[in-house]
């Protein structure tokens, strides 16, 4: 099934790795009319549910289905624990990042990380200097993105630190699949993710100031409707008991946090954001936002509210920061790094930026505050005349530029039209971080190329998504 030059993470039909074999008899005894039929009632729950997304610049504007593949992704639990052990390092040193960068900056005064890296970065808030979080928890919720390039490695792709996405679809590929397969189900010991959101909530309430009395009042706050992930804040909300609010239904005094009720004011202590940093408060931020709530910020340095993630958490999403991982690991907790960066060219280094500007049509040119897939260039699929004008904003802002080798990453058997074929895949764990500890549930959304070749799997640029199994061991 593997690509040439590909690790296929069910190592061929004819022999399957261990983890893979119940799943290869599957779909090798499986006709292909009943996938096609699945995979058509996939499609038509996926619709009656409502899981769409709006894709920004779309002139259509029109809200889309995320394609969902019928054939479970799996994970050995040896494998997993693994991947576990390294997320949490990572998460950890991340925390203990920015507590430092926002208090003490030794990292920066030991010339580990360039201080104009991060002093200059836009994703670093100067309003938070020397705001020490609650229990030192900058990101409670982190999305990291791993992939894999043979059997027994994973790398990080990226870290999302500010508002990770893609949670929903974790919970909800899994409800489907137990209703389109439940034998196939039942065959494999598939450790469950059902607790997601009470994990979640536990880590939000973990996490309410000092000044709460009682059970803290944790709320998600949105955009509104109009936002590509409104179905995700709504459902989350949802799944979590709370309330989801936009900003008009908040208001602050006396900096401290209410919510307009039916029954009068009630105090927030718990906000889990789903809004960017500058438009969270227009007297902190943008003066022209309508998205948050005026005062905002003052009820969080005055400590009387709990925002996740924390404001100023985004700096450490920025690409060119991502580079520097290993050695934040190693400063911070005096390890290795179990999980491998993505060897990277930081095109601020004139040395690297030569290499770059020589090696284009081979590699991959990312922005260092891109996201979703946008503002970079795939070399070996880009066209001549892109080739071109990616060369010229690199020469213009170097700086604002990383680049890594074009990715071997794993394939997994996945249901198309022709059948089944090996196409690239992903993998998003949430690791939630609270006063309590930390935890991710077994498994993540994999996200999926679906079309032939491609390796990339951001749902806005036409990818899709599958269940993550992780499977006790035999």
């Amino acid at each position: 099934m593997g690509d040439t030059g590909f690790f296929d993470e069910m190592g061929g039909a004819a022999t399957p790795r261990e983890v893979y074999r119940r799943l290869a008899r599957f779909l090798d005894e499986t006709p292909p009319d009943l996938l096609a039929s699945r995979r058509a009632q996939a499609e038509l729950l996926f619709r009656r549910i409502g899981i769409t997304f709006a894709v920004y610049g779309d002139k259509d504007a029109a809200e889309r289905l995320i394609p969902f593949d019928i054939i479970p992704r799996l994970v050995a639990r040896s494998e997993w624990t693994k991947l576990e052990r390294g997320l949490f390092q990572r998460v950890k040193a991340l925390n203990m990042f920015l507590t430092d960068i926002y208090g003490e900056q030794a990292i920066l005064r030991a010339g580990i990380v360039p201080a104009e890296l991060v002093l200059r970065n836009a994703g670093y808030r100067p309003e938070m200097a020397g705001w020490r979080a609650p229990h030192d928890v900058w990101v409670h919720i982190a999305g990291i993105d791993v992939i894999r390039v043979d059997d027994a490695d994973f790398y990080v792709l990226e870290d999302n630190a500010r508002t990770p996405s893609g949670v929903s679809y974790m919970l909800e590929n899994r409800e489907a699949m137990i209703r389109l397969f439940p034998d196939l189900f039942a065959e494999h010991r598939v450790a469950p993710i059902d607790d997601y959101p009470d994990r979640l909530l536990s880590t939000l309430r973990s996490v309410a100031p000092h000044s709460t009395s009682g059970e803290p009042t944790v709320v998600v706050l949105t955009p509104g409707q109009f936002n590509s992930a409104y179905y995700e804040h709504s459902f989350l909300a949802d799944k979590l008991g709370v309330e989801l609010v936009e900003g008009g239904d908040l208001f602050v005094r006396d900096d401290v946090v209410y919510m307009r009720t039916t029954i009068g004011p009630q105090r927030v202590d718990v906000i889990y954001r789903r809004i960017d940093d500058e438009f969270l408060d227009p007297l902190a931020f943008r003066p022209d936002s309508v998205l948050g709530a005026p005062g905002l910020m003052g009820a969080c340095h005055a400590g009387n509210v709990t925002l996740a993630n924390a404001v100023g958490a985004g700096v450490s999403d920025d690409k060119a920061i991502y580079t520097y991982m290993p050695e934040i690991i190693r400063f911070y907790a005096g390890e290795e790094p179990i999980l491998k960066n993505v060897p990277t060219w930081r095109c601020r280094e004139p040395k690297a930026l030569t290499y770059v500007l020589d090696h284009l049509s081979e590699l991959v040119v990312k922005e260092v505050n891109g996201s979703g897939g946008y503002g970079m260039l795939i070399g070996p699929h880009a066209s001549k005349n892109a080739i071109s004008e990616f060369r010229a904003k690199l020469k213009a802002n170097p700086a604002n530029f990383i680049a890594q080798p074009t990715l071997s990453l794993s394939t997994c058997p996945t249901a198309v039209e022709a059948g089944v074929a090996p196409r690239h895949v992903d993998l998003r764990p949430f690791v939630l971080t609270g006063a309590n500890g930390m935890t991710v549930s077994p498994g993540g959304l994999t996200r999926v190329a679906m079309k032939a070749g491609s390796l990339v799997v951001n749902s806005s640029q036409g990818g899709g998504t599958k269940d993550t199994w992780v499977i006790d061991d035999a």
